[in-house]
């Protein structure tokens, strides 16, 4: 028996059932590379689900992290943390906006924006919310987390069978339908949460222009834009946020949210942060006592962010991922194969989308481990592709020659 095998063996005695694993074992890893605990290479085509933009232990973050747990790792938030508020200059310039509620993962940060939502929901729109009633819209096959909240507003049966009772006041319209939007709103919408691209829903880009017509959407009927960036922020998709792509044209107006939640690369892959940043209008609705996170905003988290942010920036990695994703995505268009139903994507989010005949896109994971890619799947068949955004067009190479021998018709 190898020591992963072992490794697996005890994992399935001690761990609770809430994942099902590939047979590989990650043990540790640099840059796009990650080794098993038998020291096989492999090379990371997942990142983490996008946490780990700047690829594995990069030495930046490894010493930023490490000067600042020599000087203080957590603080309290009744007192002021020098990091904290270094951090939170730093990301509200870098987003464009002027608050943020820090948090430590993604569901979090969406549970705070629900919080936000409803309350400025019932002190401003136009014409009041019943107490009680607010109701915040979101698109069917949404992933915004699996805390009560997310669930929620999920409509993927899994998430809610047997979960109830749910959280009330949430609705569905179609991904990428805005004249849906349009019909669902109602006197106590107060919200519409949506992601740029769909991530578990299967790597589903909207039609363009869609997030600049629900934005017009939003304003007209007073209820908040709430865009949720927690996978495809921070250079994912070939932009700081994926949002940003309606924004290219300079002879259309600029899409902004009123509320954009972060996550994931955000930590940088070393630790998690998360938050809800927004206008300053907007989240002074939240008061002391409000909403409150013991571990939210460390400094040692915050010190990691901000590096993150300043690598992001310092080597020009969202414009990187956008000219190797356009390359990367256009050769797996190349690959002649029954199995592919559809190559899409944005950047370095990309999704392979098998026909149902191939019989699910696991067992295909699961052949290109041993081929030494490791990624991962969603939404049953579609192979999902999202690299460190730090990896080279020869890796990609390499990456795509496993696909094409694994993809081929037996």
């Amino acid at each position: 028996m190898t020591k992963s095998e072992a490794i697996i063996e005890e994992g399935k005695k001690y761990l609770a059932g809430n994942y099902n694993p590939l047979p590989f074992v990650t043990a540790s890893g640099s840059g796009v590379w990650i080794y098993d605990a038998d020291d096989k290479e492999y090379l990371d085509m997942l990142s983490c689900y996008s946490a780990n933009n700047f690829g594995n232990c990069n030495d930046d973050l490894v010493n930023a992290l490490m000067e600042q747990i020599r000087k203080l790792a957590i603080s309290p938030r009744c007192f002021w943390n020098d990091k904290l508020v270094e951090f939170a200059k730093k990301i509200t310039g870098f987003c464009g906006m002027d608050r943020i509620l820090v948090k430590n993962t993604g569901a979090e940060a969406v549970e705070s924006a629900i919080l936000i939502a409803r309350k400025f929901g019932y002190e401003h729109k136009e014409g009041g919310v019943e107490e009680g009633r607010a109701e915040i819209i979101t698109c069917i096959d949404n992933f915004h987390g699996r805390t009560l909240g997310p669930r929620s507003m999920s409509t993927t049966y899994q998430y809610r069978h047997l979960f109830g009772p749910l959280g009330q006041g949430f609705s569905w319209v179609p991904f990428g339908d805005s004249s849906a939007l349009v019909k669902a709103i109602n006197k106590n919408t107060v919200a519409f949460f949506v992601e740029p691209i769909l991530g578990e829903g299967g790597i589903i880009v909207p039609p363009d222009g869609y997030l600049r017509e629900v934005e017009t959407i939003c304003r007209q009927h007073n209820i908040l834009l709430v865009v949720d960036e927690i996978q495809t922020g921070f250079g994912r998709t070939g932009y700081d946020f994926a949002y940003q792509y309606e924004n290219v044209r300079p002879d259309l107006l600029k899409v902004k949210p009123d509320l954009l939640i972060v996550a994931k690369a955000l930590g940088g892959g070393i630790l998690g942060i998360s938050g809800v940043l927004g206008r300053d209008d907007v989240m002074s609705v939240i008061k002391p006592g409000d909403d409150g996170s013991t571990l939210g905003g460390n400094p040692l988290a915050c010190a990691v962010a901000i590096e993150a942010i300043e690598i992001l920036e310092r080597e020009g990695l969202s414009e990187k991922a956008r000219n190797l994703g356009d390359y990367f995505i256009s050769r797996l268009k190349e690959i002649e194969s029954p199995l592919i139903k559809e190559v899409r994507g944005r950047g370095l989010m990309i999704g392979i989308e098998l026909v149902k005949e191939a019989g699910g896109a696991r067992q295909f994971c699961e052949q290109l481990g041993h081929e030494g890619v490791l990624c991962y799947y969603t939404h049953e068949h579609v192979l999902r592709l999202s690299p460190p955004l730090t990896i080279k067009k020869i890796h990609l190479d390499w990456c795509l020659e496993k696909i094409r021998k694994v993809l081929r018709r037996p």
